[in-house]
């Protein structure tokens, strides 16, 4: 369907697992070399290179990732389904793996599959963009079909239909002319949640520019009575800064025990759970996540905390390593303190 076609330019991002995922520099090096060869538009070749290095590491999550990537440039849908469908299986905490399954499904217009499995990215990270402008693309498709199928119904409907439907189509013929899907790119554009693959190591994200020091004013006369500046406790702030370091940290050592008492005791009855799970079946799910895992490694680097009376925001690196998966990502933590006590309200990862 034609329409089809014209989202199919954003919904083309097949994304790799990047830095997300622990490596050694030999593995990289594959890993980039896969990569270009998909840039380059040489999806036969990529796959031949991913079944070699996966015949020597076959639970490689990366390598199987590329491998699906591969798969779908190289219009071999059905086995990219299969690729991607067992990753989400063993790996369901990454969101990537259910943003290509949209993709391919979209292509083949299963579009409530699609719709399915973007949200399901977006319940694993919240703070996906890609998986949710990908869902917006969705709703936008599905609302045009709905919309021809009112005008089959009832001709007499076209006078508040037909302004909806070049609402849509005005949408996405603003977009850049839609490209083959062949020559379509496999690695998007660098997202906080998911940056650009490189050999080594990525190093922490740059800070958003709203963090960047403003240039110094020119100077000006001192004002004849300056206004007092306020007293300040000089240890309040830090006090308060060092008890939400020790919150979180209990609560990333309460996560690597399985200590669901004390994980979950970490949320505070404000918690939202991402997407739209209620707090029961949110706290079920991790449960069984957590629980599942044979060994949980949960370390928390350059760790940034800001405090505004009882309400504090954690920016930090976080390395998590459960089983055979190493995830390496930013996250961010926002907490309330009640009755002395500081406990997480909303998380994120990416920012």
């Amino acid at each position: 369907m034609k329409q089809v076609r014209r989202t199919l330019p954003r919904l083309l991002r097949l994304l790799a697992l990047t830095a997300l995922v622990g490596t050694g520099l030999a593995q990289a090096n594959d890993y980039a070399e896969i990569t270009q060869l998909l840039k380059a538009g040489k999806p036969t070749e990529a796959l031949a290179k991913a079944d070699q290095r996966l015949a020597a590491t076959p639970r490689d999550p990366q390598l199987r990732f590329l491998r699906g990537v591969a798969q779908a440039d190289a219009g071999k849908q059905n086995d990219a389904i299969v690729t991607f469908t067992k990753l989400t299986e063993e790996y369901p905490e990454l969101p990537e793996p259910y943003n290509n399954l949209a993709v391919i499904y979209a292509s083949q217009n299963q579009l409530d599959k699609s719709r399915a499995a973007l949200e399901m990215a977006i319940r694993t990270n919240p703070s996906y963009a890609t998986a949710h402008e990908n869902l917006g693309d969705i709703y936008a498709k599905l609302a045009s079909q709905a919309y021809n199928k009112a005008l089959q119904i009832d001709a007499n409907n076209a006078g508040s239909v037909k302004p909806k439907l070049a609402l849509i189509r005005d949408i996405f013929t603003a977009d850049a002319p839609p490209r083959p899907a062949a020559a379509a790119a496999p690695v998007a554009a660098v997202k906080p949640a998911t940056p650009a693959p490189a050999p080594a190591p990525a190093p922490a994200p740059a800070p958003a520019p709203a963090s960047v020091a403003a240039p110094a004013p020119a100077p000006q006369a001192a004002p004849a009575t300056p206004a007092p500046t306020p007293a300040k406790a000089p240890d309040s702030d830090s006090g308060a800064e060092k008890a939400v370091t020790a919150a979180i940290q209990a609560w990333a050592d309460a996560w690597a025990a399985k200590n669901m008492k004390a994980y979950l005791a970490a949320y505070g009855k404000d918690f939202t759970p991402p997407g739209r799970q209620t707090r029961a079946a949110w706290e079920k799910e991790r449960e069984a996540r957590i629980v599942s895992k044979k060994r949980i490694s949960v370390k928390l680097s350059d760790i940034q905390v800001t405090v505004d009376g009882n309400k504090a925001t954690a920016r930090f690196h976080q390395a998590y390593s459960a089983d055979a998966l190493n995830v390496s990502s930013r996250k961010t933590l926002d907490l309330v303190q009640h009755q002395g006590r500081w406990t997480i309200v909303r998380e994120s990862t990416g920012g």
